[in-house]
């Protein structure tokens, strides 16, 4: 069953108004009188919907659904800008595994440099990518995406977080496979975790030596190294087998 994110409240009538939607409910899947879709609102509780008037594109609530698709922490995903799509890449497939943020900023082996304006533009298209992957996977959420003109910025937030793990080549190379499994171990339902990846290039000794200032571990990820694309689905793939599929 076709799902959707809506703005406004969760009681009847609902009247869609976001014209991308409308397009897509009416237009592509060419919903009629009696078709129901599931319906999610801003606090995440899904409903099933039944469309009233396709013209005047408004659906009764008719069930509050039980479904929740959600990690049981908040795993933000911060990346040094990747050339090319990569960072589309990411808003799909992160989104898919649960992310709870996409984030990316200019790290300092960053090939890609991208001004405000086309940090603006690339952010509306991020967006809407991870709106249409979090409907296509049943979240209950629309991860939230942010991308820093700079460094600093994105730097100021690190005390947001409850625990900092950065994805470090280093420590893969050295053999280190430990570290990853026993933080996760530790991870308390509801914390906030941010998992920090480095551009092409890798992440700099002075960016470590600043992560880790704040508190960060640096993991490795198994014995492979990975494309700056990759790794980020397997900390989130990591982090939910340790929280969702062990007893």
């Amino acid at each position: 069953m076709q799902q959707y994110f809506v703005n406004g409240k969760a009681e009847n009538p609902v009247t869609i108004t976001a014209k991308d939607t409308i397009k897509h409910m009416f237009r592509v899947m060419r919903l009629t009188k009696g078709d129901e879709v599931v319906l999610v609102f801003a606090d995440g509780i899904k409903y099933l919907a039944k469309v009233v008037d396709s013209e005047a594109h408004t659906f009764e609530l008719t069930e509050t659904l039980p479904d929740k698709a959600e990690l049981p922490v908040q795993v933000t995903i911060a990346s040094g800008f990747p050339k090319g799509d990569k960072l589309e890449f990411l808003a799909q497939k992160t989104t898919e595994l649960g992310t709870h943020a996409l984030w990316a900023f200019p790290a300092d082996w960053s090939v890609a440099k991208w001004d405000s304006k086309k940090l603006a533009k690339k952010a509306d298209k991020l967006a809407k990518i991870v709106q249409g992957a979090a409907e296509q996977s049943k979240r209950n959420a629309i991860p939230q995406v942010k991308l820093f003109e700079k460094k600093s910025d994105f730097l100021a937030q690190l005390a947001y977080f409850d625990k900092i793990l950065v994805a470090y080549e280093e420590s893969a190379k050295e053999g280190e496979r430990a570290a990853l499994a026993r933080e996760l171990a530790t991870v308390e339902k509801g914390q906030k975790l941010l998992f920090v990846f480095g551009p092409e290039g890798g992440i700099s000794p002075a960016e470590i030596q600043t992560f880790e200032q704040a508190g960060a571990v640096t993991v490795g990820l198994g014995p492979r190294i990975m494309r700056t694309e990759t790794a980020p689905l397997y900390a989130l793939s990591a982090v939910s087998y340790a929280l969702e599929l062990i007893d």
